[in-house]
């Protein structure tokens, strides 16, 4: 017999509802804890559906974050002004063509990170509670980050890259250390930027920075297994 693993890999789809919510709470015209209901029902609906098609591992479709990768900047300060577009900056595809989105100019950490809650451990224990299946959160690879490195507005904090890097690792071990506190089985590291450095532009960002292609490849993957050095009793899951 032949046994299939399937889990959901990234983001599911926010529902109108949600989206709707979000704005509103932006404009003031909806309270904390309306919203958080909203939320709440939507992560609900999420988990309702992974189970109704008998998936085994249970994620609660990154339903509470910006981005995928948002609830870093969320819970650290020391990032400086960003919006949606320090996330989905570059070429994006759909039926009307090549949608282009600009880098934020003035992107850039600003001070030494700080923690000022966990990242996501509400999100896994919210979950946890909710399924008998096997809960699984995300969290962000650290050379990921090196996006919010600026050589010209994070000197002063971080006088170079792997000085930033390194602080972001620190705060994602101590992430890992808070979920398995928790009770985490399944952590997934997502990664997708090893398959955009494919992409010249892209590409030549990331070498302005400092490292060269054969050196992202590298040392990236050098934080990655410096993320998951020494946690032995739970899977990590990589997302390219």
């Amino acid at each position: 017999m032949i046994t299939v693993h399937t889990d959901v890999v990234g983001s599911l789809l926010r529902p109108k509802e949600l989206l709707k919510a979000q704005k509103l709470l932006a404009a003031g015209k909806l309270s904390a804890t309306q919203f958080s209901e909203i939320e709440d029902f939507a992560v609900d609906e999420a988990i309702a559906l992974q189970e109704s098609v008998g998936l085994e591992v249970i994620t609660d479709g990154e339903m509470r974050r910006q981005s995928f990768q948002s609830q870093m900047p969320a819970a650290v300060s020391g990032f400086g002004d960003f919006d949606l577009d320090a996330f989905l900056w570059g070429d994006w595809y759909d039926d009307e063509g090549v949608q282009k989105t600009r880098r934020p100019r003035h992107l850039g950490a600003i001070a030494k990170l700080k923690r000022l809650r966990y990242l996501s451990v509400d999100e896994f224990s919210y979950l946890k509670n909710k399924t008998n299946r096997i809960p699984k959160i995300t969290l962000p690879s650290p050379g990921l980050w090196a996006n919010f490195w600026s050589p010209k507005y994070s000197r002063d904090a971080y006088p170079t890259l792997d000085a930033f890097l390194a602080d972001i690792v620190k705060i994602l071990r101590e992430e890992v250390v808070e979920l398995i506190r928790r009770g985490v089985s399944y952590i997934q590291i997502d990664a997708p930027h090893y398959g955009l450095l494919l992409d010249p532009a892209t590409r030549s960002f990331y070498e302005g920075l400092g490292w060269s292609f054969d050196k992202w490849f590298s040392l990236g993957i050098e934080l990655d297994n410096a993320l998951m050095d020494g946690f032995r009793d739970i899977t990590f899951g990589f997302h390219v």
